[in-house]
């Protein structure tokens, strides 16, 4: 199809999303179709590959990375009980839709900085309404620090500019606040993109370690040994997580096989590594 530009989304005659190039508030989104998939479709945001929807199956997730912060999610908490999540970045809100399916008590906050953004993917996709699913525009940091106390009880950190995390949502200080709005027996998890010297993933290890008592990793062993540039999935609480065996056994009979590693592996593999904080981020 031929590209769209303008102020809204051009749609079919069925109210479907029809790809094209879109102006957002921070450059530009390609929203294109997923030529495996009959029902998939592919959100670029400035270029870079940001999220993927199925319109027929909301469970569905085509990001490996997503699926193992899923999996994780459901070793730790039944589908009957009402979980309350924090997005901090929203894209086309695929992990959001994923729980509102599984979790269908679940109320569920994504935060995303571009307005339009947000504006244009609840016009797409077939997103729950509030109050199951909200969508908030701002900066993650800043709308984490106004949340109340014991406000929730999974936090989930998918936040890039480009293809990095912004430094101020790295930090001990954030990490702090984030734990203060966790609930008892919360998780907080997050998506560290990183190189094969895996130096970042490291340092975030050991600052999410430096604030949460137990802690979890998630990723394919060729990451885990420095083999390549991909996602690792990094999670904190005050509870033991990741050591379901059910969970373990999933993930490696996933389409990308993945390891979890225990507190003791990630405090071994964060070993020396710097904890990051404002100061040396400017925040």
């Amino acid at each position: 199809m031929g590209r769209q530009r303008g102020g809204r989304a051009a749609r079919t005659t069925d109210g479907g999303p029809v790809a094209g190039v879109y102006p957002i508030d921070t450059g530009t989104c390609e929203l294109a179709e997923d030529h495996l998939n009959p029902h998939g479709w592919v959100l670029k945001v400035n270029g870079v590959e940001s999220s993927h929807i199925d319109l027929s199956d909301p469970t569905h997730l085509d990001f490996e990375y997503m699926r193992w912060i899923a999996e994780l999610v459901a070793s730790h908490w039944g589908t009957d009980q009402r979980v309350r999540a924090l997005h901090l970045g929203g894209g086309a809100c695929s992990l959001a839709r994923h729980l509102a399916a599984r979790y269908p008590d679940a109320r569920q906050v994504v935060v995303e900085l571009d307005g339009k953004l947000a504006e244009l993917v609840r016009e797409w996709f077939d997103l729950p309404r509030a109050p199951l699913l909200r969508l908030r525009v701002g900066e993650a940091r800043a709308v984490t620090e106004t949340l109340t106390e014991s406000s929730r009880d999974l936090i989930v950190r998918d936040v890039f500019a480009g293809n990095t995390t912004p430094a101020p949502l790295t930090t001990t200080e954030f990490t702090g606040h984030v734990r203060r709005v966790l609930a008892p027996g919360g998780i907080y998890a997050v998506n560290c993109g990183d190189t094969r010297d895996l130096v970042l993933a490291r340092r975030e290890a050991a600052t999410i370690g430096s604030v949460f008592p137990h802690t979890t990793v998630i990723a394919d062993p060729a990451m885990l040994k420095g083999r390549r540039y991909g996602n690792i999935v990094i999670a904190g609480s005050d509870v033991p997580i990741g050591d379901d065996p059910a969970l373990v056994r999933t993930l490696l009979g996933g389409g990308v096989p993945a390891h979890v590693w225990d507190d003791r592996q990630v405090r071994t593999f964060a070993g020396a590594a710097r904890v990051l904080r404002d100061a040396d981020s400017g925040s």
